[in-house]
């Protein structure tokens, strides 16, 4: 019998933290852990993805998706600087990963060995809460141990380093002796409710005001009933963050969508004239569109006592777990009988709807991306999940998309790093295979990460329960976010050079693969290609050509003040002709009755 080694220790402690799938890309400085997962038969699933990025970012899906922690390992060196924009996403979104990463032997260290970096300088930021090298067998539980505590209680990335020798050494014989610290693999989150004095506070402000706004972040993913019964009782307006979009019923007459540069006129509406503000789990950094300082009184509910007050100035935070805080918060409020601020909210949100639904109708050269998403309502399964890529799909995305309820959706949203959507997907469906899964990506995220996830999903398809993968790209041949950003931001014309992309035939490519591959170029037959893509027995590309000029216009009053920069940029551009035209379509939809 094979004695059992430090590697084997590993896996033994990954799978009694209830670890059963670890992602990653395999090298020589891993190549003992390798062993172990291989020993260990299947106990815990090996994904090998494309490449060390990809890899952290299934890492991160599976955290998102699935609630729990995302593991992932590499090699030393190159493989362990791939990690770091993974990483960087699980940090800035706040969800629990491990890195478990390989490094040279402990007797070639300071050397300047092949392949041998300063791991712990190098993550030293991105795993600011937990990062440490293992220097003897003894450490390994422990410092795995407290890899995985630190995740769930921080909700971040922690990494272990484990040299190659380490990994290969006999198994330790844990003893209690001095310098020897023996832990268990167990955790248990605090339970936090607000203090009644908070509460009290809270309740008296927002009952004192007139015109609430609920502002409802990912934090808030547990309390989507509590987040209605607090609107209904206040007769507030609800927006969103990017990332709380899926927790919130777009179809309530009083649910804004959501805010930002990609989102609605309703939503500004609604922060640009609210008195109060109830901000619950969210972190949003788009602090130009929170209403403008000292225009509204503001309420704070947040799991992390550091994010209160972080964006907003805040007269009363409320430290403690959404449902809860919003539960003993909805028993000190008085309910108030419908007015004309819940009126007034409800019109805005009527008007969007019906903006949407102009610009989605748009005609484009060939096909208006607005309508891409729109044709998929009504169409996604309601056990659906759905992953988003960055850049001008987003914003398709936040304004043109209604998730039924408990569908989820999830991006690199505070990150917004390119090439996500597809990782995310693969390790959404690796969590659900009984479950059909959408990913919305441009042309430049595919070309940078997506094409080659395609491979990994070619695959492993087959062994999914549902088959249906379902990948719509918006191929416009631009990287269009970037462009319409530097006409607006800087009031520059579009670089071609910088920005236009190589055209990829990303239907084409899907069929090579042994998947389905539909390409459209006519509008009319946007619905055609979702049904039969929901309908096909494997996965499948639908590769839609996009017009790059539909404008990526904020909403009012933001719009009209980026649009003057935006004509700047256009003016010098030979061919910007029919973009400032289509900017004057959507500039004169928006423009408020009477403006």
């Amino acid at each position: 019998m094979t004695e059992q080694t430090v590697a084997d220790v590993i896996v033994d402690r990954l799978s009694t933290w209830g670890v059963s799938r670890i992602f990653g890309y395999s090298g020589d400085g891993i190549n003992g852990f390798m062993g172990a997962l291989r020993r260990s038969g299947g106990r815990v699933e090996f994904v090998q993805a494309r490449h060390e990025e990809t890899a952290a970012f299934m890492a991160v899906g599976h955290a998102k998706y699935t609630g729990g922690v995302g593991v992932v390992t590499s090699t030393q060196g190159p493989g362990a600087v791939h990690l770091l924009n993974g990483l960087y996403d699980a940090k800035l979104d706040g969800v629990p990963v491990v890195a478990i990463v390989g490094q040279q032997s402990r007797t070639v260290l300071g050397s300047a060995y092949m392949q041998e970096i300063d791991l712990g300088s190098l993550f030293k930021d991105v795993a600011s809460q937990f990062v440490q090298l293992v220097s003897a067998p003894e450490q390994v539980p422990m410092v795995l141990d407290r890899a995985f505590r630190t995740a769930k209680a921080t909700s971040s990335p922690c990494v272990v380093i484990v040299p190659h020798d380490i990994q290969s050494a006999p198994a330790p014989q844990l003893e209690q002796q001095h310098g020897i610290v023996v832990t268990s693999p167990s955790w248990s989150s605090a339970a936090k409710t607000p203090r009644d004095e908070d509460l009290d506070a809270a309740a008296a402000l927002l009952n004192s005001s007139e015109r609430v706004a609920l502002l409802v972040g990912q934090g808030a993913r547990h309390a989507f009933d509590e987040v209605v019964a607090v609107a209904e009782k206040l007769g507030a307006g609800i927006a969103t963050s990017l990332l709380g979009k899926p927790y919130v019923d777009e179809t309530l007459p009083f649910a804004v969508g959501t805010m930002g540069h990609l989102g609605t006129t309703a939503s500004a509406h609604l922060l640009g004239n609210c008195d109060a503000l109830l901000i619950v789990g969210s972190n949003d950094p788009w602090t130009e569109f929170y209403p403008p300082p000292g225009a509204a009184r503001a309420v704070q509910i947040d799991i992390d006592e550091k994010k209160i007050g972080n964006r907003y100035p805040v007269e009363v935070g409320l430290a403690g777990d959404a449902a809860s805080a919003l539960t003993a918060l909805g028993r000190r409020l008085e309910h108030r009988p419908r007015g004309q601020w819940r009126s007034d909210v409800e019109h805005e949100v009527s008007r969007w709807r019906i903006l949407a639904a102009d610009r989605a109708a748009v005609p484009a050269l060939p096909v208006n991306p607005e309508r891409v998403v729109r044709e998929l309502n009504g169409r996604l399964p309601a056990n659906a999940q759905v992953s988003v890529d960055v850049g001008s799909c987003v914003y398709w995305y936040a304004r043109q998309l209604v998730l039924p309820p408990g569908v989820p959706a999830h991006l690199s949203g505070t990150l917004a790093s390119m090439g996500c959507s597809i990782p995310y997907g693969i390790a959404a469906k690796l969590a659900h295979p009984d479950r059909p899964l959408v990913a919305l990506a441009g042309d430049g995220a595919m070309q940078m990460a997506g094409v080659a996830e395609l491979a990994t999903v070619a695959h492993r398809w087959q062994d999914w329960e549902d088959p249906r993968f379902v990948v719509c790209v918006f191929n416009n041949r631009e990287l269009t976010e970037v462009t319409w950003e530097q006409r607006e931001s800087e009031g520059e014309p579009r670089f071609a050079a910088s920005q236009e992309l190589p055209d990829f035939p990303f239907a084409g490519y899907a069929e090579l693969l042994g998947l389905g591959g539909i390409r459209v170029e006519d509008p009319e037959l946007l619905g055609d290609a979702w049904e039969q893509a929901f309908a096909a027995d494997r996965p499948v590309v639908i590769e839609v050509l996009t017009d790059p000029e539909i404008p990526l216009l904020p909403p009012f009053p933001a719009g009209r003040e980026k649009a003057e920069s935006m004509r700047k940029g256009l003016a010098a551009e030979d061919d910007g002709g029919r973009a400032s035209e289509l900017l004057d379509t959507y500039l004169s939809q928006e423009e408020p009755a009477g403006g």
